[in-house]
């Protein structure tokens, strides 16, 4: 069993904090999460992922939620993460070995996936949009849904009710927002939405 995350017999072990509240206290902007993923939250975000699906996974943390995807039948080498901090990048490149980890920015991922990079059928995203302001969120959403099949989903958690895509700028982007859950065993409780094309 990985250090963090699921097993495969679908037990769950905890994240080791030390890392993730050193770089909360460092970078609490960057981290966006008070704690990492809850295996609900993991088990909400992951719901909908069948087995051989390509999934990029944003803002991967610690890797609670990248086991989910791996325990939902991702193969490893379909499996891409994306993740700023230096340290938690360390730490996936050790337990995902297999998977591609990338040290970027969310909001210019695509430049740094392979050239001719297949599009995936799922992203999901740990990434705080509630704090991106509309023209990076814009950014942002543009370049995930040129990564996903035309009937490819974004799964993106957030800790207020409301969908962190304001309606605007869903219309002016052509998606829509479906809540799909709820969990209030997370720290904080989270809220995880559906978002695909009209």
């Amino acid at each position: 069993m990985s250090k963090t995350g699921i097993d495969e017999r679908g037990n769950f072990s905890r994240p080791k904090p030390r890392g993730f509240l050193r770089n909360l206290f460092r970078e609490p902007l960057e981290i966006g999460a008070l704690a990492p993923s809850s295996r609900f939250l993991a088990k909400l975000l992951v719901n909908d992922i069948k087995p051989g699906s390509k999934v990029i996974e944003l803002g991967a943390g610690t890797g609670a939620v990248t086991q989910a995807i791996l325990n939902a039948g991702v193969y490893a080498k379909d499996l891409t993460l994306i993740e700023q901090n230096k340290e938690f990048v360390e730490l996936l490149r050790q337990q995902f070995s297999e998977a591609t980890v990338l040290q970027a920015n969310a909001v210019s991922f695509r430049r740094h996936l392979a050239p001719g990079s297949e599009a995936v059928d799922f992203v999901v995203s740990g990434l705080p949009l509630l704090l991106f302001p509309a023209r990076l969120k814009a950014r942002l959403l543009a370049q995930i849904f040129k990564s996903l099949h035309s009937d490819g989903c974004l799964y993106q958690f957030t800790y207020g009710g409301a969908c962190p895509i304001s309606r605007k700028l869903r219309r002016t982007l052509s998606l829509k927002a479906s809540l799909i859950g709820f969990t209030p065993f997370n720290v904080p409780p989270a809220f995880v939405y559906r978002i695909t094309r009209n």
